[in-house]
């Protein structure tokens, strides 16, 4: 290879690289409000967003109603990915996100669990029992998947029977704590806390039909604050593909 063979072949390999080159230049934060739920599974999409794009997500996890009260005061955060599809809805309407950016990214599982096994039977009649002191929710005001446990009492007719020994939690986060510390017997908690690798980790469970409970469609959207900001656009991106679902999945998600 000549000299002039070497300089133009020098500036095909620039050009390749430039691309990635400027993204790298280019990077930038997002930070992004997450449910409770999916604490989890974000921790490793962002992990892995970080590496595909350059990009650094930032993860700041609460309640989805604590979250919406948040963004409404003026938080900082770009993106929400909310355990509902009613906060994102109503961001939208409200002026305060970008409404043609909301799309479902999961679909929710509710899960009776306890920390010991045995003793959460295949069907839930543990809760019929009532052979136990606490049972642990999230704040049904608050967080969709303490609604939804809500739900499931009152449709097995056991919502007034149960009441004395429910202990509500801020959010699915905090009712599990409540449950694998064994402050509580028993907890509605999301699948996603319990599984790891497509499996139960530990304890036992009951794995919550879908139809006893309204959908638990989480749905993600670009705030106000993340418009036109590449690194929002880009996590919603990531989000979508192939590697991210494959995360979601893996923790019981519906995608």
């Amino acid at each position: 290879m000549n000299f002039r063979q070497k300089i133009l072949h020098g500036a095909r390999v620039l050009a390749l690289l430039a691309p990635f080159a400027s993204g790298a230049l280019h990077a930038e934060e997002v930070i992004v409000a997450v449910a409770a739920n999916f604490s989890a599974p974000v921790q490793k999409i962002a992990a892995a967003f970080a590496t595909t794009t350059g990009h650094k997500a930032t993860v700041v996890v609460g309640s989805t109603g604590k979250l919406y009260a948040q963004i409404k005061n003026g938080a900082p955060f770009q993106v929400l990915l909310s355990a509902d599809d009613e906060a994102p809805t109503r961001l939208g309407k409200e002026g305060s996100a970008v409404a043609a950016s909301q799309f479902t990214y999961a679909t929710g599982r509710l899960v009776l669990w306890s920390r010991q096994a045995g003793v959460v039977d295949d069907k839930g009649e543990v809760l019929r029992g009532g052979r136990f002191d606490h049972l642990a929710l999230a704040d049904p005001k608050l967080a969709p998947y303490g609604a939804a446990a809500v739900e499931v009492m009152t449709k097995l007719g056991l919502a007034a029977s149960l009441q004395p020994k429910l202990v509500q939690g801020e959010s699915i986060g905090q009712a599990y704590q409540f449950a694998v510390t064994g402050n509580a017997a028993l907890g509605f908690v999301a699948l996603s806390q319990v599984m790891v690798d497509g499996k139960i980790a530990q304890g036992s469970a009951w794995v919550v039909p879908a139809a006893m409970h309204s959908p638990l469609r989480q749905d993600a959207i670009v705030l106000n604050t993340g418009k036109d900001k590449a690194a929002a656009t880009a996590f919603m991106a990531f989000l979508r593909s192939d590697a991210a679902k494959a995360v979601i999945r893996s923790f019981g998600y519906e995608v």
